[in-house]
């Protein structure tokens, strides 16, 4: 059996599967925003809620909570006066930022803002044709 396979479990073997699962995690909407947020350092409910633009309180309460259920970001309670959480990432977390910042940058080469309101479009880079050499 190949990499990339599936074994007789029915489960994706190797490197497809790897990454099925990574994207699964991270591929649902804001959780990489999420994580980027928390790259920066430890942020509370609120402070979360205003980096990432456009989610709901409940949405961001759910994604935490599927992102501490991953292992990759810890909630910290101090129970005050006043009630405060705080949320962080793990060390497994933390090992997400070499893969996040190359995303980064593939985004800045490849992705600009279209005319349509500034959502992201993918630009190809502008390779010699091969038939005009």
């Amino acid at each position: 059996m190949t990499k990339g396979q599936q074994g007789d479990a029915g489960q994706c073997t190797g490197a497809v599967g790897a990454v099925e699962g990574v994207f699964a995690l991270l591929g649902k909407r804001w959780n990489g925003v999420i994580l980027a947020s928390l790259m920066k350092g430890p942020g509370r409910f609120a402070e979360l809620g205003r980096a990432v633009s456009g989610i709901s309180e409940r949405m961001l309460s759910d994604r935490l909570a599927e992102l501490g259920d991953a292992g990759l970001v810890n909630r910290e309670v101090d129970p005050g006066p006043p009630l405060r959480v705080t949320y962080r990432l793990t060390p497994a977390g933390e090992a997400l930022r070499p893969a996040l910042e190359e995303l980064g940058s593939w985004a800045e080469q490849f992705l600009g803002a279209s005319e349509q309101g500034g959502c992201p479009t993918i630009r190809m880079p502008k390779v010699a044709n091969p038939r005009n050499a």
